[in-house]
């Protein structure tokens, strides 16, 4: 046997011992296929051997996978639509289980969606929208994990929890509420500056009415101090009159004379006129 047969036997010696080997570390778990048929489970990390060309070994996780389902629409027990988005965490406990069930992570996630929706769907028809979103919302959850949980482990599932990252509601429901928001808040506005103008009318026929009251008690106040004037005025006159009735005479002639003749003014009158009687006797 030359050299070249030996290491042509050594290299397929070494390749078929390499593809009889196969290792499953600490987060997998794996299923030793023969003949497309299940064989041996192994679920313990470490170094395993199997027949090459008639076993195939097939991987799964064994950590916790998260589960991002698409929003869904439910129904509350008030007759309310919800949209609903959430997630779950789950992992793969029975790996021959599941490979002879649902085989990929894609047809676990697809079967999850369905039955975790149903739980949801019958559990939240089961309460008022006002729990929901209150802290009854934790026990809601709970119960859809359980129930989650039972009908995913016929497929070597566990649910290890459910939760709600968001409610809303549909789009056209939650327009529909947004316009009965902006009108409620527009019939508000308007009931408040219908009584802002109301009152503003009050104050404004009040104040209208101190102001008359005021010009009028202010008018009757002047009136009296004025007559009040008048008559000490007149008191003065007369008894500066009876004191000295010819100057007195004269004085207001001087004072006539001062507001008539200006350089403006021309006056007609006849020499013998009373008016001139005054000037007459200093001319």
């Amino acid at each position: 046997m030359n050299r070249n047969s030996i290491f042509i036997g050594l290299a397929a010696a070494i390749a078929l011992v390499s593809m009889s080997m196969f290792t499953v570390n600490m987060t997998q778990s794996a299923v030793v296929l023969e003949f497309q048929a299940p064989k041996e489970t192994i679920t313990e990390p470490g170094l395993y051997f199997k027949i090459p060309f008639v076993q195939k070994v097939s991987f799964f996780s064994n950590q916790l996978l998260v589960n991002d389902s698409p929003p869904a629409e439910v129904i509350t027990r008030d007759k309310k639509n919800l949209l609903v988005d959430s997630f779950s965490m789950w992992r793969i406990v029975d790996p021959l289980k599941f490979l002879e069930t649902l085989r990929t992570t894609d047809s676990a996630r697809s079967r999850l969606n369905n039955i975790l929706y149903s739980e949801l769907r019958v559990e939240i028809g089961t309460h008022d929208l006002i729990d929901i979103v209150t802290e009854k919302r934790e026990k809601i959850m709970e119960k859809v994990t359980a129930e989650g949980n039972k009908k995913a482990s016929a497929f070597g599932i566990q649910v290890a929890e459910v939760r709600i990252k968001r409610t809303d509601f549909p789009p056209e429901i939650a327009n529909s509420i947004f316009n009965r928001m902006r009108t409620e808040r527009e019939r508000i506005a308007k009931e408040y500056r219908s009584e802002g103008k109301e009152e503003a009318t009050k104050i404004r026929a009040k104040t209208d009415k101190e102001r008359t009251i005021l010009i009028a008690e202010a008018y009757a106040e002047e009136q009296v101090i004025r007559g009040e004037g008048d008559a000490k005025a007149i008191a003065i006159y007369a008894q500066a009159y009876k004191q000295d009735p010819k100057f007195y005479s004269f004085m207001r002639s001087m004072d006539a004379y001062r507001n008539s003749f200006n350089a403006d003014t021309t006056i007609l009158l006849n020499e013998d006129s009373e008016f001139l009687e005054n000037f007459n006797k200093v001319r």
